[in-house]
Parts: C-alpha cells; structure tokens; sequence
C-alpha cells in the first residue's frame, strides 16, 4: 500500500481541490484506504492554502485516522504536522502545540530529521504564540540544529531567525546577534530573499539595541534590497522605517529624511511603520528639499543611479505639485553644482529611461513644467545640462528622451526647444 501512495503522490498534490473531492469518492477508505488517505492529506492541504480551514481540518483528520489504521507511520506523522498547522490557523494553540510534540517524536522515531525539524519549528511557532519564549527558543535552536544536519539551509536560516529574534524581544541582545547574523548568511546561502530581508532586518533591529548604529545601517540597507519595493511594498516600507531611524542614530539626518519619505511614500503600509517614519520626520525638521543632493554629495558617482532611483519612485507616487517640487530640487542642483551637473543630469535620465510609461511621462513633464518657470537664463542652463546630458546615451534613447521632452513643451504651449 505504501508503494501504490509513493507512486501516486506528485499527481496527486498536483491537483485542484475540485479533482481531489472527486477521488476521495472514487477510492472509499473502506475499499481504497491508502488511496483516500493520501488524497484527503493533498486535499486538506489545498484547503488550507485557501483559507479554508475547518474544511482542512476535516480532511486531514480523515486522513490521519486511515493512515493511523494502516500502520503507514511516516504518512500519519506528515499529516499530524499539517494538522497542527491548521490548527494553529484556528487559533488553538493549545491543541497544535501537542500535535507538533508528537510528531516531532514520531519523526525521531522515524529517524527523518528533515521533518523532525519541520515540526520542531513549527512547535517554536506555536510557543512563541503561547508567550513562552524561553521553550519556544528550544525548539527553534534543535530544529535549526536539524535543518543544518538535512544540509537545509534556508529553512536552518529561518529557525535561526526565529531564535534571534525571540532572544531579542527577551532583551538577550548578545545572544540574539549571532543567531540573526547567522540567519542571513543561511537565507543568503539558500537563495531565500524574504528570508534574507526578514533575518536582516531582525539584526539591523538588533545592533540599534546594541548601539551600533553604523553596523544597524548596513544590515538594514541589506534588508531593504531584499525586499523589493515592487513585489514585497509592505515589507520594503519596514525596513525603509527602520533604516530611516538608524540613519537618525547614525548622526545623518539627510538620509533619515529620505528613507523615512520612500517609507511613508508606499501605499498601505502597515500603520506602525508609517508613524515610525512620521516620528523620525518630527524629530529631524528642518529644510529637506536638498537632501537628496546632500546624500548625493556623500557618495561615489557610480551610486547615484541607485539613490536617484528610489526618490524618483517616490516622486512618480507623488501628486503633481509634489512631484514638481522634488524635481525643480534636483535641477536646482544641477544650476548650484557646475562640476557635476552633466553627471547629475545623466544619473536622472538614465533613472527616467528605466520606468514604466506613465511614471516616465510624469518625471518629464515634471522636469519641463519646473524648468518654464525659471529665469530665461537658468532655463537655458537646465536645458543645455540635460541636451548634454542626453548625447552621453545611445541615439535610440537620445531621441526618445528629446522627442518626449519636445512632446510634454509642445503639450504645454512652449517651444521645443530640448536638443
């Protein structure tokens, strides 16, 4: 029976929850246990990726009783993680953490430390829950322990994380640094970028409560390139905050006040996050239009597409009025800064190229609609910075940017007059 659920498991959890209903009606448990039993695990499982919890419930207790019946012990043991899982999603911790107990022995038993682990960290969870930490730290540290021996790396980084971090909110800062430190290289090593921008975080989190505020930037900032504003937002606006007030700490207000900006700027952060960067903009007021050029300054050119990238994703979410604002900012550098501002010209457009339309339409309108404004002798100047600036791009681009430009002057009823 064993062999027939081994061959008949990947097309099995291959399927949608629909074909699954139907095979449990095609294998009875009284007639086809083995089959009915794997199917109703795969089907709980598919619930429970839906939300649909109780129903998850449901199927892998049905599943759990056939395979108990069978004497499949490895497939029980399996099942009796994913319900306790599910009965963590539930909300009964007080029954999920004796199911994970339980497996994490059945799989001892088992000798099958891969899932022994597994269900180790799953218990750590549901301790963590239970606001028991210093039993929930033993269990992240053996099934860290275990990951590491199943040569798991991103799941031992994961545990490790755990640990960290529990070890942290504990007040255990030395013994949490280590661990968190430990658990980006493991996620770095496993190839798991949330898992790397989560343990990054922890310990950028964690050298602030040490005081070491430039060792805290630096994870941080690791943090926030692991957790790209397109794909995770309300994670990259975390640790967007949380780098906004280690910049604070740093002693370097300029870069506080943009990173606490590009937070604030992503739609439906979390509503801490938002008044940890709210808090820091309160505490370093002063003028902030030029703290972009000021960061700027601070660095090698080579690092200004990069800079120059974030704020401008701020600005293209930005209202029209804001928009212009930062933008006429950053062409005032370009007047106030003769020796770099062909170099300044070119790390904006060479950001501009790279968006979307619609960002790209509004940065260009923004920078022609700042630029009429100005004295006629200025204009020109911005004008002639960005036409030289433009002619250090291939001709493809050249034109497009030229020809944009024109477009948005012309739209406006102004000559076209960008080469």
């Amino acid at each position: 029976m064993e062999a027939a659920v081994e061959q008949g498991g990947d097309d099995v959890a291959a399927m949608g929850t629909g074909e699954l209903v139907a095979r449990l009606s095609r294998y009875p448990a009284g007639r086809y246990p083995a089959q009915h039993a794997t199917a109703a695990f795969h089907l709980g499982t598919a619930y429970l990726q839906g939300g649909r919890v109780e129903e998850a419930l449901r199927a892998l207790r049905d599943a759990y009783d056939v395979f108990d019946r069978l004497g499949m012990r490895l497939e029980q043991a399996k099942t009796l993680t994913m319900y306790g899982v599910a009965l963590r999603e539930a909300g009964r911790a007080d029954l999920a953490g004796p199911a994970f107990e339980q497996a994490v022995k059945a799989f001892a038993e088992l000798e099958q430390p891969a899932e022994e682990a597994a269900a180790s960290y799953n218990l750590g969870l549901v301790l963590q829950d239970q606001r028991d930490p210093a039993a929930a730290q033993r269990a992240m540290a053996y099934a860290r322990e275990l990951f590491l021996q199943a040569g798991q790396h991103g799941q031992a980084g994961a545990a490790a994380r755990e640990h960290g971090a529990s070890l942290l909110w504990s007040g255990d800062v030395a013994s949490a640094l280590p661990l968190l430190e430990e658990a980006a290289e493991l996620a770095e090593r496993g190839r798991d970028l949330p898992g790397l921008g989560a343990a990054a975080n922890a310990l950028g989190l964690a050298h602030l409560a040490s005081d070491d505020a430039a060792a805290a930037v630096l994870a941080l900032s690791r943090a926030v390139g692991a957790f790209p504003r397109s794909m995770r937002p309300a994670e990259h606006a975390m640790a967007k905050a949380n780098l906004a007030m280690a910049y604070e700490r740093a002693g370097n207000p300029a870069r506080a006040r943009l990173a606490a900006r590009q937070a604030l700027a992503v739609q439906n952060a979390d509503p801490q996050v938002q008044a940890l960067a709210q808090d820091v903009l309160r505490r370093l007021r002063g003028k902030t239009g030029a703290d972009l050029l000021t960061v700027l300054d601070q660095e090698p050119q080579e690092r200004w597409p990069a800079i120059v990238r974030e704020e401008a994703l701020r600005w293209c979410d930005a209202g029209p009025l804001e928009r212009m604002r930062a933008v006429g900012g950053y062409l005032d550098g370009l007047l106030s800064r003769p020796g770099a501002s062909y170099d300044l010209a070119e790390s904006l457009l060479a950001v501009i190229l790279e968006l979307p339309p619609n960002s790209y339409a509004a940065l260009v309108t923004a920078i022609v609609q700042d630029t009429a404004r100005r004295a006629q002798s200025d204009a020109e100047r911005v004008q002639a910075v960005v036409g030289s600036a433009m002619a250090r791009f291939a001709i493809p681009q050249w034109q497009r940017l030229a020809a944009s430009l024109n477009a948005a002057a012309t739209t406006a009823g102004q000559s076209a007059s960008w080469r």
